[in-house]
């Protein structure tokens, strides 16, 4: 199989976390950018980084590179793609463009370019086109604009890669799967050692940090990804990553994860979704308020988001409360441990009342983040 080139997506912050995945699994010409890495790879490679990356969000093949200063120059650069080679004409399609500090300054005008040309190309190389479908497209096209500067990329993975599929109601939690991987990989936790989250909700960090600890792949929950569509698919290959990723998994060597939350339809739904992910053997969620959180001996580690609004469901008083709360329970109850703090909130964390030994920048969606770390001597 030919080398390609490809561009993973990940939240900013995770670059560099996303980057030495890539490396792991074999990619090569790796370079991290903003909110994203590049790297290069045969097509297996593509298959295996939509299993087994998890802190990407989408992983996109690069079709093109050329200027397109003018519409009918896009226009042209879009329709020389051989698109009826890549996929056929029965699957919808959708594009999705991107512009910055280009002639060309509307997205959806550079979007509606970019789909005239690919129906074009089917109408001439097979008399039909294909149907248009932004809500459930079979095959997603990306553009992105640069100073005049095109790219067209294919996405192989089609849902977003966060969706693993454990979570019953995705929206329960504000976190990200693939953040919440992030969070445990820059933490460094080393699969044996305690875990504890005080604040867990729907558990997603917990459950993340199981995956890893089991080296279990995160895209095994998915029902399909969009590689599947495309004309060079190859199943039997695809068969054969599953059942080497199924066989991958370990039982043994995890430490104690254990996560708490005074909510217990939270605590509940945490426990749903650590069973349809597989690591309910390894997980425990119990009911508790933040002031009584104590995570026992021996020590370990502490990762949590806790919430960054104003009230909290299930607590009296406001953030502050909540955060100052947590910071005693840190300071009396969790010594000899070491606590990562996800918060897009500078305010509230001052409250904790303990100094952060190391920052690191996340956006957590829109919202500019910090993982802070705390050494709870």
């Amino acid at each position: 199989m030919t080398a390609c080139t490809y561009f993973a997506t990940t939240s900013k912050g995770l670059e560099g976390v996303l980057a030495d995945e890539i490396a792991t699994l074999g990619g090569k010409r790796i370079a991290a950018g903003t909110g994203g890495v590049s790297f290069s790879g045969n097509r297996e490679l593509s298959y295996r980084a939509n299993l087994w990356l998890r802190t990407a969000n989408r992983v996109l093949l690069q079709l093109s590179e050329f200027s397109a200063p003018t519409p009918e120059a896009l226009y042209e650069g879009a329709k020389a793609v051989p698109w009826p080679d890549l996929f056929t004409v029965r699957n919808k399609i959708s594009v999705e463009a991107a512009v910055r500090d280009s002639a060309i300054s509307h997205s959806h005008f550079a979007a509606q370019k970019t789909k005239d040309a690919v129906v074009d190309r089917f109408r001439e190389a097979v008399r039909a086109r294909p149907d248009v479908d932004p809500a459930a497209p079979d095959v997603r096209i990306h553009l992105r604009i640069v100073r005049d500067e095109c790219t067209l990329s294919l996405d192989t993975s089609g849902e977003s890669l966060n969706r693993r599929g454990y979570r019953a109601d995705p929206a329960e939690a504000s976190l990200r799967e693939t953040l919440a991987a992030g969070i445990v990989l820059l933490s460094g936790w080393d699969g044996r050692a305690p875990l504890a989250d005080p604040a867990c909700g729907a558990g997603t960090i917990l459950i993340e940090a199981a995956l890893l600890a089991t080296h279990t792949a995160p895209g095994m929950f998915r029902a399909s990804f969009a590689f599947q569509k495309l004309a060079d698919y190859r199943p039997k290959l695809w068969s054969s990553l599953l059942e080497e990723a199924r066989d991958a998994v370990r039982r043994s060597g995890v430490g104690r994860i254990e996560g708490c939350d005074i909510s217990a339809e939270a605590i509940g739904g945490a426990g749903r979704n650590a069973q349809r992910a597989g690591v309910s053997d390894f997980v425990s969620f119990r009911r508790c308020d933040i002031r009584d959180f104590s995570p026992g001996e021996p020590p370990g580690m502490i990762l949590c988001n806790p919430p960054y609004g104003v009230r909290i469901s299930g607590e009296e008083g406001g953030i502050e409360e909540f955060y100052r709360a947590m910071g005693e329970a840190f300071k009396k109850q969790c010594r000899g441990w070491t606590a990562y703090i996800l918060s897009g909130n500078p305010a509230a964390t001052r409250h904790i009342g303990l100094k952060a030994s190391r920052r690191f920048p996340v956006m957590n969606g829109p919202i500019d983040c910090r993982l802070l770390r705390y050494e709870l001597y």
